[in-house]
């Protein structure tokens, strides 16, 4: 799909690349309506699972309907759910098979999370690609797509569970994503992720070692003209080829954007270093989670936006329940999402609104976290600002 658009005059590439953006635009300028239009479609999936249907999806018309039928349940709730689904009796939670296992790096437990991956789930998924196919739209660069993107993901394979009678593999959910990606879509991912996989799915510092060798090796004559994957594992590679090769990215390519994702702070508190070793990249924030691509940056300014038109999102706050959009400028609140398997799941981020449509993940539920984020606001000399 993205090829086609360096055989096409700007003006055509520009006006295909812009109607594959509308439905998120369009979600973004009327996120009521378009809230309660996903809830409904959500809900009909619902009535097909047991959990809905014990819950009463079908009877469901508001939104205050669903807040007094589906309770807001943690993933500790959702475990002995998800445990059953993992021995076979898959229709208790999904309405379709799940065609593979994402897990957590690690929890504030240490425990990671298992989450069964859908067909829907993996389509939802590709909408982190807005964040770049925004970023080609304004500034009309094509050129992007006749490069490679740089795949600094975890694996997608670490193991196999049984379901049932079944083996499924699981791995790491942005390894899953980039393999499925890469599949629908003509972006070349170097190393493939099917060559990260090969390398197995340790942690050590030798096994990521082993991991940015590979990238250096496939990459290094390569047109790198995006880079994806989680800021952190971007900065231990570009150090890494210092270390070892006496380069540093910018050395070796010309990026124009790097989409990343997994951790708070990424225009802020990362920007600068990546800046210096990448070189003035475009840098665009992916704000998702194993669970799910929830919103990503559409612009210059230092924030994502939620992707209304494929998730219910709701916030706790001090002064109760209420919509993601309905929340006020400087407000905080614990984000609730909706999702084709998980209804009302309480994820465990705090989410700070700015100005619509934008908004920030400050860090997990903790009592202290507004203190550290308003710290690091101060110590990288941004002050909230956008």
């Amino acid at each position: 799909m993205y090829n086609t658009y360096m055989n096409l005059d700007p003006q055509t590439a520009s006006i295909i690349l812009n109607s594959q953006l509308e439905p998120w635009r369009q979600a973004i300028e009327q996120p009521a309506k378009t809230q309660e239009e996903v809830l409904h479609r959500l809900l009909l999936d619902y009535t097909k699972t047991e959990y809905g249907r014990d819950h009463g999806a079908e009877n469901i018309v508001s939104i205050e309907d669903y807040r007094q039928a589906f309770p807001i349940t943690t993933y500790e709730g959702y475990k002995p759910l998800i445990q059953q689904v993992m021995s076979g009796q898959v229709n208790l939670l999904l309405w379709e098979d799940p065609l593979g296992w994402a897990i957590t790096r690690g929890t504030t437990s240490g425990e990671s999370k298992f989450i069964p991956m859908t067909a829907t789930d993996l389509r939802m998924r590709i909408s982190a690609g807005r964040a770049m196919m925004n970023f080609v739209a304004e500034t009309q660069r094509f050129d992007l797509f006749a490069g490679v993107n740089l795949n600094l993901n975890f694996p997608s394979v670490v193991g196999t569970i049984n379901l049932g009678d079944k083996a499924l593999e699981y791995g790491y959910s942005s390894g899953i994503y980039t393999k499925y990606v890469s599949t629908f879509t003509p972006i070349i991912s170097a190393p493939t992720q099917d060559e990260i996989d090969a390398l197995g799915g340790g942690k050590t510092l030798q096994d990521w070692e082993r991991r940015f060798e590979l990238t250096y090796q496939k990459c290094k004559d390569q047109n790198v003209t995006l880079v994806g994957g989680v800021a952190p594992t971007a900065l231990r590679f570009a150090r890494y080829l210092h270390r070892q090769h006496k380069v540093y990215p910018k050395d070796l390519w010309k990026t124009q954007i790097m989409t990343l994702g997994s951790v708070p702070g990424i225009n802020t508190h990362y920007q600068p270093a990546l800046q210096a070793l990448y070189g003035k990249v475009a840098i665009r924030e992916i704000y998702g989670a194993t669970e799910g691509m929830f919103g990503q940056q559409s612009d210059e300014k230092r924030a994502w936006t939620p992707n209304y038109d494929l998730f219910f999102f709701e916030v706790i706050t001090r002064s109760g329940i209420k919509m993601l959009h309905e929340m006020r400028p400087g407000e905080i609140g614990g984000l609730v999402v909706s999702t084709p398997i998980l209804p009302r799941y309480r994820i465990g981020d705090l989410i700070l609104a700015f100005e619509a449509p934008y908004f920030r993940c400050i860090g997990r539920e903790q009592w202290w976290m507004p203190l550290r984020y308003a710290w690091d606001e101060l110590m990288t000399f941004n002050l909230g600002r956008l």
